[in-house]
């Protein structure tokens, strides 16, 4: 009597703590606060609009690779095999990311430092890397920003620390080998925080403009037949005046969302569009959990939704 007791408060707890989405499957977003040391942290929502942190915002994996044991950046998806696969920012100044994964987003494998870009003796970062599957080849492209001193110096302003990026990728079937390293994206100008998403058969590019002077620093589309490119000319801005960075997108029936970091002024924002082409401001009408930092949207069915809060709470 006791067990059947536990289990029907259990399930009262997660009945009058979270609200159930009505839908097959649950939006969640991962993230990071502060400088990343804490970890990974977890959010939902029912409408790609509200989003409520999960276990009262604590962090659910610490980081453990890299000297400096940041976990910055998280990027997380479901792969080809079902598990869900993250990379993440290790290091302001490294070689290489980090990768895990996980069956659940609370049991996670042994975290693995990945040295994208140990052959590159100048290279002075691995910034917000991301992994998107390649359905058509069965395989993951994972891509990053670095600057690599020397590289580029047309367009080097010598702004930003001297930073000057661009973004490389490399692909992988199991994430222990993996290609050559190689160049992405060459806008002609700095860029870093570069998702894609694909639609029907292109490939749609968010990247952030990390242009200093004159100022951009903001979001931009490209788009491409092919998920490793050649990638059209990025587009005009389309999140206005806002210093923003670190994009995540998703489709909801017809509309796409772009979520954004407006690092100066501690809060998200985002825009929705239709067409991709034209877009509206909509960062009055969404709400995330405070701090919450540079994440990625994903989704999950209501049955992996459930076992994850009877997981980490239980």
């Amino acid at each position: 009597m006791k067990k059947i007791f536990f289990l029907m408060l259990c399930l009262f707890v997660f009945q009058t703590t979270y609200s159930q989405p009505d839908t097959g499957q649950v939006y969640m977003f991962c993230y990071f606060k502060d400088n990343g040391q804490d970890g990974l942290h977890l959010a939902y929502s029912n409408d790609g609009y509200t989003w409520k942190s999960l276990f009262n915002d604590s962090s659910v994996l610490k980081p453990t690779v890299s000297k400096d044991k940041l976990m910055r950046d998280p990027c997380i998806i479901r792969g080809g095999d079902g598990k869900f696969h993250m990379v993440w920012t290790v290091s302001w100044n490294d070689k290489g990311i980090g990768y895990a994964s996980s069956t659940d987003l609370i049991s996670w494998s042994e975290q693995k430092f990945l040295p994208v870009m140990a052959h590159e003796e100048k290279v002075r970062n691995s910034w917000a890397p991301e992994i998107t599957y390649d359905t058509r080849k069965k395989r993951y492209i994972v891509y990053w920003a670095s600057t690599i001193e020397g590289r580029f110096v047309s367009t080097d302003t010598a702004a930003e620390s001297k930073y000057n990026h661009r973004i490389y990728y490399t692909t992988t079937k199991d994430f222990v080998k993996f290609k050559k390293t190689r160049l992405l994206i060459e806008p002609s100008f700095s860029i870093i925080d570069a998702t894609i998403q694909q639609d029907n058969n292109r490939y749609v590019m968010f990247l952030k403009n990390e242009t200093r002077f004159p100022v951009e620093k903001n979001i931009r589309v490209a788009f491409s037949k092919k998920l490793t490119g050649p990638y059209s000319t990025p587009g005009k801005s389309i999140t206005g005046g806002y210093w923003a960075e670190g994009p995540t997108a998703m489709k909801i029936g017809e509309e796409w969302l772009v979520y954004f970091d407006k690092y100066t002024m501690a809060k998200y924002g985002a825009v929705s569009s239709t067409d991709l082409i034209n877009w509206q401001d909509i960062s009055d009408k969404v709400t995330f959990p405070k701090g919450a930092r540079h994440g990625t949207v994903f989704t999950i069915t209501q049955q992996e939704f459930q076992h994850l809060l009877f997981t980490k709470k239980f």
